[in-house]
């Protein structure tokens, strides 16, 4: 296996006065492939929610038992209902899955074809037709390269704008160019599938006529970060938390004023702090230490940055305010969410006196609840994640 990282990132919005959405994504990862499913039920609503999640359930249940991926389709295709008006199946999938970071199958069935990006040009990869039960599925295999995307996308991504500012919708070309006009190697696959649906939604002018999801699959190279917060709970083991946090590779984020000191002492340097609270005053100003690339406030910050993980995980944030902002937990979110691949987590167990104080709503439990959920939102969107205490 070589040492490049398969990144999954999707975006749904639902057709409009719905509750649920049509479209369903499934992702699972072993230790040998990423596999992602996604699923468009027939029609709009609960019985397309059904339909699609049970499509994609099935074929990622038979997956992870390591079934070759020509026996899920087999099984789902042949399983799958015809509906006798539409003469259409009841549900329509795209199945991508990464083996070993090295080779990408691709696997169609009546969703638009998939996009793919090469050195951020479109490329025309192979495709073949077989007939499963009289339906046709496309299949490709494919020699993969650092930072090739596929794009899969659901039917209401090409009808996107259709009676509106559109007169045949967003066709798949007209998608190539918007990807190939804002592709950039530091763009994660969650954020080009938010830039492409973002711009679904403006053509349905915020009204969409079908639920529409874009899934991304971006190949590319393992980035590590650590963050350290909180003093061990020891003050004999300073020495060592800072030591082992010190010569981990990646780039390093301190959280909490008395972490940043003792990083400080250990560096032999000092802590600049800023007053500047950039574009959100309820974020306290990040500061400043030679030798590591972000030092920010705690737990503050640090529930700011759980709530954008909670909106991000959950697909269907198409705001990502924190993307272009430089508070300290804007800044964190960008550095974990979009840059790293692997993140450490160091974690003290000190109680900070600061958080006796009754009138505050701080307690040492609360530290340890946002790491952990923090590393949660962290383990769905993919990334590899390791927590260790002190």
């Amino acid at each position: 296996m070589n040492d490049l990282w398969t990144d999954l990132g999707y975006v749904s919005i639902n057709k409009k006065k719905e509750e649920l959405c049509g479209d369903r994504v499934e992702i699972i990862k072993t230790d040998t492939a990423s596999t992602l499913v996604l699923a468009d039920g027939l029609g709009s609503g609960v019985k397309a929610n059904i339909l699609s999640t049970l499509t994609s359930k099935i074929i990622c249940t038979m997956m992870a038992a390591n079934m070759p991926i020509e026996e899920c389709v087999d099984a789902v295709v042949k399983t799958l209902p015809v509906c006798s008006v539409r003469q259409v199946a009841y549900s329509t999938f795209t199945i991508i899955q990464i083996i070993e970071n090295e080779t990408a199958k691709i696997i169609q069935f009546d969703n638009p074809k998939v996009i793919m990006l090469r050195g951020g040009e479109r490329y025309d990869y192979p495709v073949i037709s077989r007939v499963i039960e009289g339906k046709t599925i496309l299949e490709s295999t494919i020699p993969l390269q650092l930072n090739d995307v596929f794009i899969a996308m659901s039917d209401g991504a090409i009808y996107a704008g259709v009676g509106k500012l559109m007169n045949f919708g967003w066709q798949r070309e007209n998608i190539l160019d918007f990807a190939e006009a804002f592709y950039d190697d530091s763009l994660s696959a969650k954020m080009i599938a938010t830039l492409i649906v973002d711009e679904c939604n403006r053509l349905y002018e915020g009204e969409p006529g079908d639920d529409t999801t874009v899934a991304a699959v971006r190949i590319r190279e393992r980035k590590p970060v650590n963050l350290m917060i909180g003093p061990p709970a020891d003050p004999a083991d300073v020495n060592k938390m800072m030591t082992l946090f010190f010569s981990k590779e990646g780039k390093r984020i301190v959280c909490g004023g008395t972490t940043s000191t003792l990083a400080a002492e250990y560096l032999h340097e000092t802590v600049r702090t800023s007053i500047d609270y950039n574009s959100d005053p309820a974020i306290p100003p990040i500061g400043f230490i030679k030798g590591v690339d972000l030092v920010t406030e705690g737990v503050i910050t640090l529930s700011r940055v759980v709530e954008y993980a909670r909106d991000y995980v959950n697909g269907t944030d198409l705001t990502a305010a924190w993307s272009n902002r430089k508070d300290g937990a804007s800044r964190i979110a960008q550095m974990l969410f979009e840059y790293a691949t692997d993140i450490n987590f160091f974690v003290g167990k000190a109680i900070n006196p600061a958080h006796q104080n009754p009138d505050l709503p701080i307690t040492f439990g609360i530290k340890i609840q946002l790491v952990q959920e923090l590393a949660s939102c962290l383990e769905k969107m993919g990334k590899q994640i390791k927590v260790s205490y002190f």
